[in-house]
Order: structure tokens, then sequence, then C-alpha cells
């Protein structure tokens, strides 16, 4: 059995169905299990540790019967140290970590999401469990954050229209972590995950309007009228933070992997891919 945390997430909801339709045995831990909207199959388990610090002994339950688990950061917060030592001693031996790409030599260790991110990745090596972590860049799922602007018309506004991305759709994401959880060989892997081309904001916004038979029209705004009401996804408090890394893409090259390809097979899909799948998510 597989105990996939962040199950209703964007990455977690598509691991789950990736891991029982080849049939693997699932647990899907979420904060509210009667609204989780999972196949029948499986086996929806309640977790919330957004309150004081659980006992390990309390947690596994959550872990009986598994071998594997898939940690997402949000699910766990500040108790995963907690959450790692009841899943090892329910018998959990290897654990797949969602992590970030912003991990990497030369980062700047003072970005708040490089030191979630971190200490994440530390808290499971010291668990002394086997490991795979994955290293995504930047989340194609990250442009739903313009779907009430189009829902409205035709303009989106936004900053940094020539920040540049090589997005990546959160289905390969949950595609290669299956291959992590199910297959050997990914023991102590580092896999760094992005879509296959490089694209601008502005052309994400176009791509969408493709996808929806819609001409969309990108407006660039000075980065000191955004709002968090623009990036919804994002704590207010990490905004600047996050602006700042965005200024840094404008015109460069992102890195770009052929991982997704090299562990699964398949390649990496295109932005147009993502946008096509998720048209319905830019409808009125």
């Amino acid at each position: 059995m597989i105990v996939v945390t962040g199950a209703t997430g964007n990455v977690g909801r598509a691991l789950v169905g990736r891991l029982t339709a080849e049939g693997t045995p699932v647990r899907a831990l979420t904060r509210a299990p009667d609204r989780a909207g999972l196949p029948e199959s499986v086996d929806v388990g309640h977790l919330d540790l957004s309150g004081d610090r659980p006992r390990p002994a309390d947690l596994a339950p959550l872990f009986e019967g598994a071998s594997g688990l898939f940690l997402h950061l949000q699910a766990a917060g500040t108790h995963t140290a907690a959450l790692l030592e009841a899943a090892r001693a329910s018998g959990v031996r290897h654990v797949t970590v969602l992590s970030s790409g912003i991990i990497q030599d030369g980062a700047d260790t003072s970005h708040p999401i490089y030191a979630a991110h971190a200490q994440l990745e530390a808290h499971v090596t010291e668990s002394g469990l086997g490991h795979t972590f994955l290293r995504p860049n930047a989340f194609a799922t990250n442009s739903l954050q313009w779907a009430p602007q189009i829902h409205a018309g035709d303009t989106v506004r936004g900053p940094f229209g020539g920040a540049v991305t090589a997005p990546i759709h959160e289905d390969d994401i949950a595609a290669v972590a299956a291959r992590t959880l199910l297959d050997d060989g990914h023991d102590g892997a580092v896999h760094r995950l992005t879509g296959p081309d490089a694209v601008t904001t502005e052309q994400q916004i176009h791509a969408i309007g493709t996808a929806l038979g819609r001409t969309l029209r990108f407006v660039d705004i000075p980065p000191n009228e955004v709002g968090p009401e623009l990036f919804p996804h994002v704590p207010p408090q990490m905004l600047p933070a996050i602006l700042a890394s965005f200024a840094e893409t404008v015109g460069a090259e992102p890195e770009i992997t052929t991982t997704v390809e090299t562990v699964t097979g398949k390649p990496a899909r295109t932005f147009a891919q993502w946008a096509d799948d998720h048209k319905d998510d830019f409808r009125p």
C-alpha cells in the first residue's frame, strides 16, 4: 500500500489516480475526507497537522500496512518529523518527497520557499527512510491564478509578461512519483522536473486563449501594483520574494530537463497541452 498525503491537491489527486489505475492499494490522507471525491477503491483517511504537535503513536494507524509514502510539504507542515517517525515505526520503507526546484547549488538560502523545502528534505534524510526527492520548477497549475480574469473578459493584467519558465504538468510530476514508489532504482535519487519548452507568461496566456478558442491579451503592470488577489496561491508574506524571483526570470533561459521521459518513458507535456487539459477551468 502507498500512503499519499495532500491527496486532494493537484499532484496528489493525479498520483492517486495513477496508482489505483495500476491496481496499487492507496490510502489517501486529506483534511476533509468527506469532500475528497476520490475513487471508491481508495482508503481515505483524515490528516490535519495544523494544531499541536501530534504523538507519532497517534499517527501510526494511518500507515498500517503501507510500504511507501508520498510526502507533501503542506500536508506535513511543522510536524514532518513526527509524521515520518510514525511512518517508519509502522513499516514504511520509502518516501517520495514533493520538494522544489529552488533547492540547488548557488540558490538564495534565505528565500522562504528554499528554507521550507530544505527543512523538509532534511527531516526526511534524518528519518533514515529510503527516499527520493522530486524537485519540480514552475508548475503549470500556477496559471490557474489567471482564471478569474479570464472568466471576466479577454484581458489579463499581471507583472513580468516576459518572465520565462518551463512549466510542468501536474500529471507528469505524478507519473514520475508513481514510478519512484513502485519501481526499484530510485532510492537516494534527486529528480529535477520541468516541462519541455520555455514559455513566457504572456505566451501562457495566449496558449490558454487558443485552448478556449478566444484571443486573450496580456497587459503588463508594475510589480508595485500587484496585490495578493493576483497570486491567491501565495501566502501574502511570501509575495515580495516570489515577485523578486519572477523578475530574475525575465528574458532568462530556464532549466529544461528530460527527467520525465527518462523515468516514465513518455515525454513531458507542453504548456499548450496543459492548457487544453484545463480549458474548462478557464470557462465562465
